[in-house]
């Protein structure tokens, strides 16, 4: 989330069919429109001070560092996302979810897109989906720094599903990180290892949430922090909704 309300931007003077009274090159204007520039200026920043970054490193540090919107409302991350971006946090988030071609492949994969496809798409790349045994036991397909579930419209059943994730160490050499996890009533959250020991910069660390609950009728929103022992703090929000979510 980036600010968006009465950000003070640069506006054309005059607009041909619109009210020209203004008259002046800057004015207050509110929406996305004004969010978006924000969030990309803050990666462009990010980018500049760490350029060895892949794009996913960089949105990883940006969500994982947020700041937690204290606004309360029903619909959670879905109204607030992981929360209020901090550029100069996001410099030093600790630890990253990053992607590689293969992992976009193998998500595509996961999606249903044919060899065919796959290779229109990579520009005739030769690259292939492996057999679906080949696939792990998780609910995705993709190193995303967020868990989201989603349960039949009609479940009137107990719900479950595990999500793999790989966090690339990119703090301190030697570092320790342990998981803590916050879920509302009628949400479960495990991490399988609880407890993350890096040696090197560079190294990477995979691990499992596993989400459980009964039957619910609302979206549910906790997180999982991977508390760092030089005092980093690698946020993610983990979310379980309905199929469908009336907006």
């Amino acid at each position: 989330m980036a600010p968006g309300v009465n950000i003070l931007a640069a506006f054309p003077p005059y607009l041909p069919g619109e009210d020209n009274s203004y008259g002046h090159p800057f004015r207050f204007l509110s929406g996305t429109s004004m969010a978006c520039p924000h969030a990309t200026a803050t990666a462009a920043f990010v980018k500049s001070h760490r350029p060895h970054w892949s794009p996913a490193a960089v949105k990883s540090a940006l969500m994982t560092t947020a700041r937690v919107a204290k606004e309360q409302n029903p619909l959670a991350e879905y109204a607030y996302g992981s929360g209020e971006i901090d550029p100069v946090k996001a410099l030093d988030p600790g630890l990253v979810y990053d992607m590689s071609f293969l992992d976009y492949v193998r998500f595509l994969c996961s999606e249903g897109y044919s060899n065919t496809s796959l290779s229109i798409m990579t520009d005739g790349g030769d690259v292939s989906c492996p057999s679906p045994s080949k696939y792990s036991d998780t609910r995705d397909f993709v190193n995303y720094p967020s868990m989201n579930l989603q349960v039949a419209l009609d479940s009137t059943s107990p719900y479950a599903a595990v999500f793999e994730r790989t966090v690339t160490n990119v703090g301190p050499a030697k570092s320790t990180y342990v998981a803590t996890t916050t879920a509302p009533a009628g949400m479960e959250i495990r991490v399988v290892p609880a407890r993350l020991e890096f040696e090197k910069v560079g190294e990477k660390k995979t691990f499992k949430v596993e989400q459980l609950g009964q039957e619910m009728d609302q979206v549910l929103s906790g997180s999982l922090v991977w508390a760092g022992s030089s005092g980093h703090r690698v946020r993610s929000p983990v979310v379980v909704s309905l199929a469908f979510v009336p907006l």
